[in-house]
Parts: structure tokens; sequence; C-alpha cells
């Protein structure tokens, strides 16, 4: 298990190079750049301040410059917040996407999960047809536009909740919902799935047939090991969610990563779009880690080895 663990994160390394690789090379093709505002600066001056930047050398000298200020732990400065440091921007965005996204990860298991069992116990009831509805309507509602429906009732008809804004438990409670709605849809029907196909299988008869309490059944023998494919979609879940939401941090006016991220993009500002795509795709790497060992923990019978 060591030398596997090793291996994988000896891979994050190459992975990483390769994201930055591409990610750059797209990011210097797409039209404009970082000083192409409503008032266009002089040549003379756009000149200077490109030659200041490095912004005027060949791709290949731009990226070799920026690789080695990331091997140093240096992202570079943001164009659009005068020069502030990358780190700094990313560093006051990530705590509020990671609390808004862990407290969507926790609803969303948890109800998911909850969901998914229930209507595969209660197979063709009422309660698996409105678990199955719930689903269907959640992976088929966009998150932008639950979140438009939460606006419109909670603070434009009912005026229970704020508009938007981050700081207090009250505004958080629309942007979690809209988050959550999409990822409690998916893992609620794997989790059904996934029960549904352990609910009959010959050690869970024998477990009822020893004469064990139900509940003893449910959470020992059956969720344990219906949790697996469960588990491999709750980790690029939970990536998704802890780095940020696009869409619900610009319309609920989030000051979190994914709106800054966003705005770095139209405004071409080279390090913060790096940098965001660099702790995406890092997150991301650690989450699949994550979910793999959880794998072993989970099913004793499951053993990783290196290759090579």
């Amino acid at each position: 298990m060591a030398a596997y663990l090793m291996q994988r994160i000896l891979w994050i390394v190459p992975v990483l190079v390769a994201v930055a690789v591409i990610t750059f090379v797209l990011m210097h093709q797409v039209p404009g750049g970082p000083w192409d505002r409503s008032k266009r600066l002089p040549p003379q001056a756009l000149e200077n301040v490109n030659q200041s930047y490095g912004l005027d050398r060949p791709l290949w000298q731009q990226f070799g410059s920026y690789a080695l200020g990331l091997a140093q732990g240096d992202l570079g400065v943001s164009f659009r917040s005068n020069n502030r440091p990358v780190s700094d921007v990313l560093g006051d965005g990530i705590r509020i996407s990671a609390t808004l996204g862990l407290l969507a990860l926790v609803l969303s298991a948890t109800a998911g999960v909850a969901l998914g069992v229930v209507a595969a116990l209660r197979r063709n009831s009422a309660l698996d047809f409105a678990s199955v509805a719930f689903a269907t309507a959640g992976a088929s509602v966009p998150s932008f536009i639950l979140g438009m429906l939460l606006l419109v009732l909670f603070t434009g008809y009912l005026h229970w909740l704020p508009s938007g804004g981050w700081g207090s438990p009250q505004q958080a409670v629309m942007p979690v919902l809209a988050l959550s709605a999409w990822p409690t849809a998916y893992i609620a029907r794997v989790t059904r799935a996934s029960v549904l196909d352990v609910l009959h299988q010959d050690y869970v008869r024998t477990a009822r047939a020893k004469g064990l309490q139900e509940r003893v059944v449910v959470l020992r023998h059956m969720l344990r090991n219906a949790l697996i494919p469960v588990l491999t979609v709750i980790g690029p879940v939970a990536a998704m969610l802890v780095t940020g939401s696009f869409i619900i941090e610009q319309l609920f006016a989030i000051p979190g990563i994914g709106r800054a991220f966003v705005t770095s993009i139209g405004a071409r500002d080279y390090g913060v779009i790096m940098g965001t795509t660099l702790l995406y795709t890092f997150v991301i790497v650690i989450a699949n880690l994550l979910v793999d060992l959880l794998y072993a923990i989970i099913d004793p019978r499951i053993r990783y080895q290196a290759h090579g």
C-alpha cells in the first residue's frame, strides 16, 4: 500500500505539468489581452507594459519563466488586482468556496445516500417513486435555474433570506441548496442501484437467516458493500463542490474562487487563470486518491500494488 501511495503521489507532478502546458497555450491563443479595455492604451505604453511583464517574448520563453517560478512556489501576480500575488487572491477565495462546497457536500452525501437506501429497501413503493422523481428532477434542473427560483421564492415573495453575499448562516442557505441539488440526486440514484445490487446477495440472506436485526443487516452488511460505487462518484463531486461553483457564486454574489476565476477569464488575467486551474487539478487528483484509499478501508479484500 505504501508503494502504491507513493507512486500515485509522484504521478501528481506530470499531471500538473500537462495541465499547465495545455492551459498556458490555450490561454494565450484566445483573442485579446490583459490590457484590452474600453479605452485602449497608446501603442508605446502597450509595448512598455508588455515588455515589463515579459508578454512580448516567445510563448515558450514565457512558459519557461512561469514554470521556474511555479517550481519555487510563485504563482505570479494578478494584472487585474494591481500586481497582487495570485496566492493571496486564491487564498481569500478558496476559504469561502471550500466552506460552501463542504456544506453542500455534507448535505448531498447525507441526503443522497439516505434517499437511495430508503428507495431500494422500499422498492416499488410510494417512497421509491418519490425518491426517483426527486432524483430525476434534481438531475434535470440546472443549478442556476434552481438558484433563481429560490431567489424569487425566499427573497422576492417571502422575504426570508438575503439575495446574496457571504458571512451569515442566512446567506448560505440558498447557495447550499442550489449547489447540492444535482449531487444529491446523482448520489441517490447511484446508491439505489448499488443497494438493489447487493440486496439479494448470499451474505445478506445469510445475515438475515442468523436472525440479525434489519438495522444491523443494512448498516453492517449491505451498506458497507454498496458504498464502493457511491464513493466512485462522491470523489469527483467533492472536488467540484469544494473548489467552488462558477455560476452559483456569480448568481449569489459570493466572493469565492469560482467568481474570481470567471472574472479573470474575462479580464485575461493570466496568473489567476493558471493558478485556479492548477488548484482545481490538484484538488481533483487528491480527491480521487482519497477515494481509492477509502476503497481498501471499506472492503478489506481490495489491495493495491505499485506497478513497475
